[in-house]
């Protein structure tokens, strides 16, 4: 039996780099393994569900969804923490992890399927990873067609002609804010990497490869670009910040990103899976947001409150009412 943990995943997804980057920072031995035709059997052994990244411990125990996997293996190998000390500060990186795994993710998918130049980099790099022997007319092939597949499925975060200015603005504000944060500091919560610097990194690392984002980045963002880099062999260099110490540059993004756009979409995604809607629509910062609803959104919301009422306190109750962020909530 080894004793190397192994993660099948794929370096165009989100979700897998942000898997790999953590056991990098924890220093977990494990086996990076692109999920290709060449290991498509091996993961079929053990994957309950058709995505990445899939985890499979040295005893073969198999582990999907990288939000759980990373608790669980935080339980695990608890040092060095990725949760600050101030409680504050420890939730809001929970709730920035929550953020970069739904609303960041409307970001990278909709720049990468929104523009030809981000179309063609997107299908050729994910057929370069699942078949790395095509070449020629066969990869061009597979490219063309994953290329209007996926672009058929950008209603799935939400992404349409209604929405697109909305994703985009919000993605630009939010690298602004990030950049000033960022600034002085290698991390969100200090001197290591966090949670949330887990969750909100993997969709802006997948952004900053692909042509249209990822050239947005290194014109106006150079903190940010610096933090991504970083993020990919992540380091402990000092301690976690308090609250009170980030929480001027950390409060925009939470406000206008969080706050303003995510939440009030969140709770209106919930509503309408409970009812049963085909479609809702929700006012965002003063626009409208209509898309078909996500039903995996509504289960990680119930988790996220269920974080939040273990967590639940005056002073974090203060700082979340502060940046628009308390009664979504509760």
């Amino acid at each position: 039996m080894s004793d190397r943990y192994r993660i099948f995943g794929a370096e165009v997804s989100p979700y897998s780099i942000k898997v790999r980057s953590y056991f990098r920072y924890k220093q977990i031995p494990h086996e990076w393994i692109v999920r290709d035709s060449s290991t498509m059997a091996e993961y079929q052994k053990y994957a309950k569900l058709p995505i990445i990244p899939l985890v499979v411990s040295p005893d073969a125990e198999a582990m999907q969804d990288s939000t759980p996997v990373i608790e669980q293996l935080e339980a695990r190998f608890p040092e060095p923490g990725i949760h600050p000390d101030d409680p504050v500060a420890a939730f809001v990186s929970v709730l920035l992890e929550e953020f970069g795994d739904e609303w960041g993710n409307k970001w990278m998918f909709h720049y990468r399927w929104a523009r030809e130049a981000d179309q063609v980099s997107g299908s050729e790099r994910i057929v370069a990873s699942m078949m790395p022997d095509a070449r020629g007319d066969a990869l061009a092939k597979a490219a063309a067609g994953i290329r209007e597949r996926m672009i058929a499925r950008v209603w799935f975060v939400g992404s349409s002609a209604q929405t697109a200015p909305q994703i985009e603005d919000s993605y630009r504000q939010a690298i602004a804010q990030l950049e000033m944060h960022l600034a002085g500091r290698p991390y969100l919560f200090g001197a290591r990497p966090a949670f949330g610097d887990f969750g909100l990194w993997g969709q802006i690392y997948n952004a900053y490869t692909d042509p249209t984002p990822g050239a947005i980045l290194r014109a106006s963002a150079p903190n940010v670009v610096a933090w991504c880099e970083r993020m990919l062999e992540p380091k402990a260099e000092g301690a976690f910040e308090s609250w009170p110490r980030i929480a001027p540059t950390l409060a925009p993004l939470l406000a206008e990103q969080v706050g303003g756009l995510f939440l009030p979409w969140s709770v209106a995604n919930a509503k309408a899976i409970a009812e049963g809607a085909e479609e809702f629509s929700v006012g965002l910062a003063g626009r409208t947001w209509t898309q078909k609803p996500q039903k995996y959104h509504a289960k990680s919301l119930r988790a996220l409150r269920e974080k939040y009422a273990a967590a639940a306190s005056a002073p974090l109750d203060r700082a979340l009412a502060e940046v628009g962020c308390l009664d979504a909530l509760r």
